[in-house]
């Protein structure tokens, strides 16, 4: 049928902007006349896709009813009256030249839509695969107290895959749980100079035979089925790295206390902690917890697919 189909890429509406547009006009129509206790938006619908399809659309010069059947369906009551009706290869003529008036209208509409967005809009980069680019936070849920307060940008990410010249995909780890496919304008090129440079993660220490992350600070508390969990921040990850860690597996004692001294009223603040051996790698300001469910997201993720190979 020749039927092809073309994806909006996440958090980018603009891409089904007629539909969208669509939709709002029959929510208008709707709240105008429905009722005070709205229980009969049902019955308006119907009415509301009539008006819709016989109304004349100011780009293309048509109503929808008109694009594909050639004429005005008639108003209720129907009239019906003597005239013939018209031959069969007249009324194909009718609609190709309705087509062809369509077809003008809009290229010349998109022309002009273009012309006018073009003036406040820049040239979009183009970024190959392989490359690596910040993701916006704008749409990604972090754990954060305030997003106001939260970075712009997280990553970064590789690019494994071209949609078209203005959306990409990326290799996003899997706890953020979202499309991989982000429009041009939530990403960032990686810019890297002698002066500044993407430092990775800090490899785990190994204490008695086990990987251990240091946990920079404590930021919440939470009971999970009746466990006692600390969301915490890890020395040298981001935000998006964040992780609820079971009281049990808690090292960092020193930092658990601080915590509830500032937070008495969060779970696991009127219990007093008990003191657990702090090892030789969490001397420092941080704490230590090993590896498995309590390690940074993103490892933990690394590990399981290291186990599956």
């Amino acid at each position: 049928m020749g039927v092809r189909l073309a994806f909006s890429s996440a958090y980018h509406p603009q891409t089904n902007g007629a539909a969208e547009r669509a939709n709002q006009g029959l929510e208008q129509y709707i709240r105008c006349f429905t009722t005070q206790q709205q229980d009969n938006w049902s019955e308006l619908l119907p009415w509301a896709e009539y008006a819709r399809n016989n109304a004349v659309n100011e780009t293309t010069g048509h109503s929808p009813f008109s694009a594909i059947y050639g004429f005005f369906p008639p108003a209720l009551p129907l009239q019906f009256n003597e005239q013939a009706i018209p031959a069969l290869d007249d009324h194909l003529t009718q609609l190709q030249e309705i087509w062809r008036q369509i077809r003008v209208n809009m290229e010349r509409n998109v022309a002009v839509q273009k012309r006018k967005a073009d003036r406040h809009r820049l040239q979009a980069p183009s970024y190959n695969v392989g490359d690596r680019v910040w993701l916006s936070t704008r749409n990604v849920k972090l754990r954060v107290p305030s997003m106001k307060m939260a970075p712009r940008f997280i990553g970064p990410y590789k690019i494994i895959r071209r949609i078209n010249p203005v959306a990409y995909a990326l290799a996003l780890p899997k706890h953020l749980r979202m499309h991989n496919v982000f429009h041009t304008s939530l990403l960032k090129p990686l810019l890297c100079n002698r002066y500044t440079r993407v430092v990775p993660p800090p490899p785990p220490v190994q204490v008695d035979g086990e990987s251990e992350y240091e946990v920079r600070r404590v930021l919440d508390s939470r009971l999970c089925r009746g466990v006692l969990q600390y969301l915490v921040d890890w020395v040298g990850y981001g935000p998006e790295d964040r992780s609820w860690i079971p009281a049990s597996d808690m090292s960092a004692s020193r930092l658990v206390r601080a915590f509830h001294a500032s937070h008495p009223d969060r779970p696991g603040g009127r219990i007093a902690a008990r003191p657990v051996g702090r090892p030789v790698a969490s001397r420092g300001e941080g704490g230590t917890v090993t590896l498995g469910a309590s390690s940074p997201t993103c490892v933990l993720e690394d590990s399981k697919s290291d186990a599956a190979r």
